[in-house]
């Protein structure tokens, strides 16, 4: 197993890490950047990704309220259209630093 390089840190109350498939007009159009911009902006971390099938995967922990403002940046764009998507709590990780944009 990779050993982690970062000590963990505490995690603020209510913490929580999301892991969201989303579909719709999310390709080409700028997702994972805006995704990128506004998870650093409101100080969440995870990573964003383009599937083979159209869709995007895309990671996040921090506040709920917070990656609920995140969406609302993401989906201010006239370009990017959110037709669904799925969502599966997974545990905080302690670990976890930044946001990054995955599958250049």
């Amino acid at each position: 197993m990779k050993q982690k390089k970062t000590a963990p840190r505490t995690l603020p109350e209510g913490t929580v890490r999301r892991r969201y498939h989303i579909w719709g007009q999310v390709q080409g159009v700028g997702f994972r950047y805006r995704a990128k911009y506004a998870a650093q902006q409101l100080d969440l971390t995870g990573w964003v990704e383009n599937l083979d099938d159209g869709t995007v995967e895309l990671e996040v922990q921090g506040q709920p309220d917070q990656i609920k403002k995140m969406f609302g940046m993401i989906q201010a764009s006239e370009y990017i259209q959110i037709v669904g998507m799925r969502q599966e709590d997974l545990t905080p990780d302690p670990y976890a630093r930044g946001f990054s944009v995955r599958g250049y």
